[in-house]
């Protein structure tokens, strides 16, 4: 059950060689890095992780490759697909495997409330009783969902035990989640993690987002969910111009594969094509804010603790 999860989970990215086939062993070593700074558990094939660029058995080789390296923490496989085919059939083969749950967002095209219902209405007719992560994330799927009909899902379907709430402005919209009447679910939250203290503050569960320093965003949590509200945004902003940099859609993920692999977490920063490549002045960019970043570090006294 997903429905009392809260911590962080972070957006994984899936490794690649440089001729684009999958490094299925990097995997290894990108899952023991996450957890060594502090994951909670993981979710896979989302927007970030490249899912879309996979067929159907590279998908379930990638999220069985997480699940089996993970041990006991949860991992959460992203299914969402415009066939309710392949998204049935990715879902029975990942939850076999031990997949904590799944996460789906509605498809391109949904225009009104009514095709909404009846979408997820035949989701979960043919998925059943697996726990679901539902994915608010408009500027991706161009279908914009509000709060009452995010709500009136989740009465309707209890097999959605959480949110990840990506709408913006995102504050806002989980205040009045939090407001609204009914079963409560966890939320989480995406963006890059971007807004994550103010998130926390309107009543978010953790991020559930990718970042090429997770201690990041298990140090604001955890100092966040002690009381210590200011010294979590001071650790923030510390990583700031790195997190708004990695905020740049395709090109950003780009540029977290590349710090990954500088920090030992994958073996090649490459992007399955269509993706964009680093430039040298790119390469460059990140060395001015890595150094930028070990400075801020040092002089704030901000240690990077693994957990």
């Amino acid at each position: 059950m997903l429905d009392h999860i809260k911590g962080v989970y972070i957006i994984a990215q899936t490794p690649f060689e440089e001729g684009g086939a999958l490094d299925l062993p990097s995997i290894d070593t990108l899952v023991d890095f996450y957890l060594q700074h502090g994951a909670d558990g993981m979710t896979v094939l989302g927007v970030s992780g490249e899912g879309s660029k996979l067929g159907a058995e590279e998908a379930l080789s990638v999220a069985s490759r997480f699940i089996a390296r993970s041990g006991s923490k949860p991992v959460i496989v992203g299914v969402s697909n415009p066939s309710l085919v392949a998204l049935t059939e990715l879902t029975a083969k990942v939850m076999d495997r031990g997949a904590a749950g799944v996460m789906i967002a509605p498809p391109g095209g949904l225009r009104t409330e009514e095709e909404l219902f009846s979408y997820f209405a035949a989701v979960f007719a043919r998925i059943g009783d697996v726990p679901v992560v539902l994915q608010d994330f408009p500027f991706s799927t161009g279908v914009w969902m509000s709060v009452p009909s995010i709500l009136a899902l989740i009465e309707r379907h209890p097999q959605i035990q959480v949110v990840k709430q990506e709408d913006i402005p995102s504050p806002a919209k989980i205040t009045r989640m939090r407001e609204g009447q009914g079963r409560r679910v966890a939320i989480l939250t995406g963006n890059n993690a971007l807004y994550l203290p103010t998130e926390l503050d309107h009543g978010a569960d953790g991020p559930m987002a990718g970042f090429s320093h997770p201690e990041m965003l298990s140090q604001v949590y955890r100092l966040h969910v002690a009381g210590q509200a200011q010294a979590a945004r001071d650790v923030f902003d510390a990583y700031l111009p790195l997190l708004n940099y990695e905020g740049q859609g395709f090109w950003g993920v780009a540029a977290r594969k590349e710090v990954l692999r500088r920090r030992g977490a994958i073996r090649s920063a490459a992007m399955r094509q269509p993706g964009p490549r680093l430039t040298r002045d790119d390469v460059q960019d990140i060395d001015t804010l890595l150094a930028r970043l070990q400075r801020r570090l040092g002089e704030g006294g901000i240690e990077p603790v693994a957990t």
